[in-house]
């Protein structure tokens, strides 16, 4: 069985992933630009390698409390695919914490009961020192349709 390498990083108390492959690059300050009438969930763009990337809250994305420490946050730069193309992407995260891998055993089921954000955006979660990790599914958080509207 193959392992999986992640991301994880921390959004207030609790702890989320992603697969590595999907990460370009992580920074600790970029400026943001703010976008006027961008969905409250866009904080604004930034420049990345040329190209003008949308930041999101994560905070606000998985209906966390959100506060204005999202504006001075880190920002993981993702690449997703949908319908032939790539979309790169910021994410906003309080702060990364390690690389890990799991192998498809270690991956336990999420309840959909008790969650306070949209659980399709979650694969999985892994079990580590009696804490549990959230995976994302990148594909989903930011579906075709929320980037058309980005675009």
């Amino acid at each position: 069985m193959e392992k999986e390498t992640f991301l994880t990083f921390q959004l207030g108390q609790d702890l989320f992933a992603v697969e590595v492959s999907n990460v370009l690059e992580v920074f600790e300050k970029q400026t943001i630009t703010l976008v006027p009438r961008a969905p409250e969930h866009i904080l604004g763009i930034v420049n990345f390698r040329g190209n003008i990337v949308p930041v999101i809250s994560t905070h606000q994305k998985f209906n966390l409390p959100f506060n204005d420490r999202d504006l001075n946050s880190i920002l993981i730069v993702f690449e997703t695919h949908s319908a032939g193309n790539h979309h790169f992407f910021a994410a906003t995260a309080d702060k990364v914490k390690d690389v890990i891998e799991a192998s498809p055993g270690e991956i336990i089921p999420i309840p959909e009961i008790g969650v306070s954000y949209d659980s399709k955006f979650i694969r999985g979660a892994i079990r580590r020192n009696n804490n549990f990790i959230l995976l994302l599914e990148t594909e989903r958080v930011f579906s075709q349709v929320e980037t058309e509207v980005i675009s």
